[in-house]
């Protein structure tokens, strides 16, 4: 049986489009086909949960367009279908005056992508957040909490109930399109579609080369390790604490963020993975890491970012080197406070000359879409992706 669209991934992009494809297309026959034994297993379900409201993009650019409209489509998402939601807020922390001067520009950047700022001085920073210090901070009033996972499902949830079929264990190993139809192999069967749209996060690469596409950019796999505050520090913040990122590096840096479900997350680094799709410091993959060591614009990012790099090799080799970067705006923290806390991976696409992918990508052909760089923040801007997807398909 022919199917009108397949969705490659059961993240919350996958998910996301089969829903808003849902909407625009009733009586459309649509299959997911994910490969894990449940849906949001990697990056969805891997994040600080946080919501953001567009302050770093580049204005003018998918990300600060589709961050803005994610804000809101996910806030009101979440109000309709019983998804925990909170507006917390955030504050990006300034602790030096180079940092000050950075900040300046971010708030530049707010008002020129219609980001809720508002400018604060130390003497208030104290006053709203007394464990915080720094030279000043900007407030994001609008930026929230939630569990993508918990969203993720709510749509799976959702889909099932309209008719939308989602099938798990249900690897891609194989994509041949054709004039008139695309077929899809899994170990178990082989799919016909009219359409397809491939969501598959860390694998998205080497679906769309599997697919016949010729990429100037691979994927790179950033392992981003994160603890967890001990209890007794859960009221430690009011709202999300931010440092002032390095404009270079599409990392926002290690932060304080607050849980939905309560407690404080502290991270994310942002080290080299050897594994897509494999958590823990140890873990290699040999397929990934030939094909990763082969792209010759990862040495040159290497080169290029090799005094950050060797900061986030410290925060992974070093507890104590990752205490020092969040006691720059929170300084009573201790090594006691950390908790073990699970860690995630980051898709980052990089060209062979080197530059990183910093806006959201999508490549096609006649008959199918390739979600092929979709980091943070993707899992806000889910909904206005899924929109971005159906429009680019028609």
């Amino acid at each position: 049986m022919e199917t009108d669209f397949i969705i490659v991934g059961g993240g919350i992009v996958g998910l996301a489009t089969a829903y808003r494809l849902r909407q625009a297309r009733p009586s459309a026959h649509v299959r997911v086909l994910e490969k894990e034994t449940d849906v949001a297993l990697h990056q969805t379900g891997r994040n600080s949960g946080v919501v953001h409201s567009g302050v770093y993009y580049e204005p003018g650019s998918l990300k600060a367009r589709l961050c803005r409209a994610g804000l809101v489509a996910t806030r009101e998402f979440a109000h309709a279908n019983q998804v925990p939601f909170d507006a917390c807020g955030k504050l990006i922390v300034a602790t030096n005056p180079l940092e000050v001067g950075r900040l300046r520009e971010l708030m530049i950047r707010a008002e020129r992508n219609g980001v809720t700022h508002r400018w604060i001085e130390a003497s208030e920073l104290r006053e709203i957040e007394p464990n915080i210090q720094g030279h000043a901070a900007l407030h994001l009033a609008e930026t929230g909490m939630i569990d993508y996972r918990v969203m993720a499902r709510r749509l799976a949830a959702l889909l099932i109930q309209s008719g939308v079929e989602i099938e798990l264990n249900a690897r891609v190993i194989a994509i041949r399109e054709t004039a008139q139809r695309i077929e899809i192999d899994t170990p178990a069967q082989t799919y016909r579609t009219k359409r397809l749209i491939v969501c598959a996060g860390l694998l998205g690469d080497r679906l769309a080369r599997a697919a016949g596409l010729e990429l100037d950019f691979s994927l790179i796999p950033f392992r981003g390790d994160y603890h967890r505050l001990a209890k007794a520090r859960a009221g430690l913040i009011k709202h999300h604490i931010y440092p002032v990122p390095e404009p270079t590096l599409p990392f926002l840096g290690v932060h304080l963020t607050r849980l939905i479900e309560g407690g404080i997350s502290v991270g994310p680094s942002a080290m080299l993975a050897f594994h897509r799709e494999g958590y823990g410091k140890a873990s290699v993959n040999f397929r990934d890491s030939i094909e990763m060591f082969r792209n010759p614009g990862l040495w040159r990012l290497l080169r290029h970012h090799a005094r950050a790099g060797a900061a986030e090799l410290g925060a992974v080799l070093s507890r104590r080197f990752y205490l020092r970067l969040v006691q720059k705006y929170c300084p009573s923290l201790t090594l006691d406070d950390f908790e073990p806390h699970p860690s995630g991976i980051r898709a980052q696409a990089v060209t062979r000359d080197g530059k990183l992918v910093h806006d959201f990508l999508l490549r096609r052909t006649a008959r199918a879409l390739f979600v092929c760089n979709a980091p943070s923040p993707a899992a806000t801007s889910a909904l206005p992706i899924a929109d971005e997807i159906i429009a680019q398909l028609e």
